[in-house]
């Protein structure tokens, strides 16, 4: 019965029966839109492996490619995949410069009052890395005092302030400075390089880069902030509702068949335990 519901559901989000016609009039429909002009915009960050990255010219990654699965059901549209720094898609998407955040965005309370997300794509835990060797980082605890790096404008930024000043509360000192990239990878070069002492990101993230570079990096073995995900976001506006409903449907088909637990072990060489539905934000 559930199968059922849920593959009538999908192919109603489709357009194929009008399920959403009925309460929004028939111009303020963004799947509709988008099937008409044949082509959905796609805001993405290729700067966030394994999620999404360039490769040979192309953006490719696991979410990219969940991503490129769930939009071939919609047949005869293109799909224009933007590569942006992560701080101007949210404000993009605010605007209708595009039609969705396909890329790796934490669910947050601030971002819920603005847009609305998908059902979980990954596991967005914060973690600290440093670099190989260094004993003097062995627990969070020890970024008192350290220059930490991670991205402008990232719910990992928020985490580590919020942690700095926890910190601060405990002892009488935080973290001496954190330090703002455009993306993680250019903390990673200054992490490699000495400039920074530590870097804070999802531990999902961090996997592929120790495989690549274990003599480079290790991980501190202690999460810090609240159990966070990554999904994908549109915005928080009725005429959303459909292409909300059309790509939540696609990832549960994902998880179904077991093609989203595939691409996981593909990409990050483990799978995660995602829930079906998107959570209260934990901060």
């Amino acid at each position: 019965m559930f199968l059922k519901l849920a593959r009538t559901r999908f192919f109603l989000a489709l357009g194929m029966a009008g399920a959403f016609s009925g309460s929004l009039p028939a111009h303020a429909d963004l799947l509709s839109d988008i099937q008409q002009k044949h082509e959905i915009t796609v805001a993405t960050e290729a700067r966030f492996a394994p999620y999404e990255f360039v490769q040979d010219g192309k953006i490719v990654g696991y979410g990219t490619e969940m991503l490129h699965m769930i939009l071939a059901k919609l047949p005869g549209v293109k799909v224009n995949q933007l590569d942006l720094p992560f701080q101007g898609i949210m404000p993009g998407l605010t605007a209708k410069k595009w039609d969705l955040g396909g890329t790796s965005i934490v669910i947050t309370k601030a971002r819920s009052e603005h847009f609305a997300f998908t059902i979980p794509v990954g596991d967005a835990t914060v973690v600290v890395l440093k670099r190989k060797g260094d004993t003097t980082i062995t627990r969070a605890e020890d970024l008192v005092g350290k220059t930490v790096g991670t991205e402008a404008g990232s719910a990992q930024l928020q985490i580590i302030h919020t942690y700095s000043d926890e910190l601060q509360k405990q002892g009488g000192k935080g973290v001496a400075q954190i330090k703002e990239y455009t993306d993680f990878d250019g903390a990673y070069a200054d992490l490699a390089a000495g400039r920074i002492q530590a870097v804070v990101q999802a531990i999902s993230n961090l996997g592929p880069l120790l495989k690549a570079r274990p003599d480079t990096f290790e991980i501190v073995n202690q999460t810090i902030g609240p159990k966070t995900y990554y999904a994908w976001a549109v915005r928080n506006e009725p005429d959303t509702a459909s292409l909300r409903e059309f790509l939540n449907q696609g990832l549960l088909e994902l998880k179904r068949s077991g093609k989203m637990a595939e691409l996981q072990r593909q990409w990050f060489g483990f799978t995660m335990d995602l829930p079906d539905t998107s959570p209260t934000p934990a901060m």
